[in-house]
């Protein structure tokens, strides 16, 4: 009997029974209501990725990805030797410039009255050593002759051993004026760019002022700030391969060539200097990249046929680590299965750990979908709807995703 034909009949009832009919007949629909109205469970948006092997020449084993600033071995601060005034500036900053090539210029005045005041003290000078070296001969003359006394003639020999003294003095303080006229002219020491510039025209400066910066030509360093986790794994002559994004296609040979002694003081990290093998012109000071250290022993052909190898027998995943998820004590992760969108719980094999990934050598297969965050509010057989990272290049760079809010890993219920 429906809802409708009990409340005719409820209706029909002598009036004691009528409102005792009529609340039972409402709490019977009610209930048929609810029956009826019962809701879908809510299809889940998680966020996935797909995921797919290493490829050939990528970090295998041990290598370790870092990135790199471009820089010269060599770079000089280039300065003024006196103090004076800035009339000249002739470079600016990122111009070539040549060894010997006059930078800058200081007020010569100065310099110039020094140099006409210490040539003249040693014309008088050169004088006093005519007039002593005439009088000596004198001497010489009347001692032989007996005409003076012994002690005049050793008084002519001191007056001419002070005048050459003397001389000697004056010519060299000469050479010292020169020395600060040429001084108030900045010159390059060696080919190079210049890198700053620290002092405007019409500034007074002080000696060893910085003017400019000059990085030298010639062989060419990539620096990077290693970990102290890495550091045991880091030796001298390692290789590294070195690439930047502004040269696509491009891949550099490189090698360690000088380790940090000591950490920095506020990143507590170890810098260290790799030196590119064949740079070519194209690569400039200042560029960024990303440095690939392979390990020791292992060149970089090495390490690109033993990553073929490792690509076709047995592929390596890198994924998040907020992805890992635990089945048990066994490291697992959530799959999407394809078609159906509905998630699997699969045991996986985690070789090794880093600071934001996880490297996944069983378990997986390439093309397949993952959870990469959140992976403690799913379950076995849920209906999901899979959404990108917020960051998909990063993602798919180095494995790492930025972490939603809650993501982390559990056990499975």
């Amino acid at each position: 009997m429906n809802a409708l034909n009990r409340l005719s009949l409820a209706l029909a009832w002598p009036a004691p029974w009528r409102s005792l009919a009529l609340m039972t007949t409402a709490v019977f629909g009610l209930s048929a209501c609810q029956r009826e109205q019962a809701p879908a469970a809510p299809v889940a948006v998680v966020v996935a990725q797909t995921v797919h092997p290493q490829a050939a020449g990528a970090v295998a084993g041990d290598s370790m990805r870092y990135p790199v600033e471009v820089a010269s071995r060599y770079t000089t601060v280039m300065s003024f030797r006196v103090a004076g005034k800035v009339i000249e500036r002739s470079v600016r900053l990122g111009d070539t410039v040549h060894k010997g090539q006059v930078l800058a210029r200081l007020d010569p005045i100065d310099a110039q009255k020094q140099v006409a005041s210490s040539q003249a003290a040693l014309d008088a000078a050169s004088h006093k050593v005519v007039f002593a070296k005439q009088q000596l001969d004198r001497d010489h003359a009347q001692s032989a002759r007996n005409l003076i006394a012994k002690n005049e003639l050793e008084q002519s020999q001191d007056n001419y051993t002070a005048a050459v003294a003397g001389r000697d003095q004056a010519a060299a303080q000469l050479l010292l004026a020169q020395n600060n006229l040429q001084y108030n002219s900045l010159l390059a020491d060696h080919d190079g760019v210049i890198t700053s510039e620290n002092a405007d025209t019409g500034a007074v400066v002080t000696a060893g002022q910085a003017i400019y910066g000059l990085a030298w030509d010639g062989d060419v360093d990539v620096t990077l700030d290693a970990a102290d986790t890495d550091l045991a794994r880091i030796e001298i002559r390692q290789n590294a391969s070195v690439t930047f994004p502004s040269l696509p296609g491009h891949r550099y040979d490189a090698r360690v060539r000088e380790i940090s002694p000591a950490a920095d003081p506020q990143s507590r990290t170890y810098r260290v200097k790799l030196t590119l093998l064949h740079p070519g012109d194209e690569v400039h000071i200042g560029m960024t990249g990303d440095a690939v250290l392979l390990p020791p022993g292992v060149s970089d052909a090495d390490n690109s046929v033993a990553s073929s190898v490792a690509v076709a027998d047995h592929p390596n995943f890198k994924i998040p680590a907020t992805a890992i998820f635990h089945q048990g004590k066994d490291p697992a992760v959530w799959v999407v299965k394809p078609g159906s969108a509905i998630l699997e719980l699969r045991t996986v094999a985690v070789a090794s750990y880093g600071e934001r990934t996880a490297t996944v050598t069983s378990g997986l297969k390439d093309g397949e979908q993952i959870v990469l965050a959140g992976v403690h509010t799913v379950f076995a057989g849920q209906h999901v709807k899979p959404v990108g990272p917020l960051f998909q290049n990063e993602a798919d760079a180095d494995g790492a995703t930025t972490k939603a809010p809650g993501a982390g890993t559990g056990a499975a219920q």
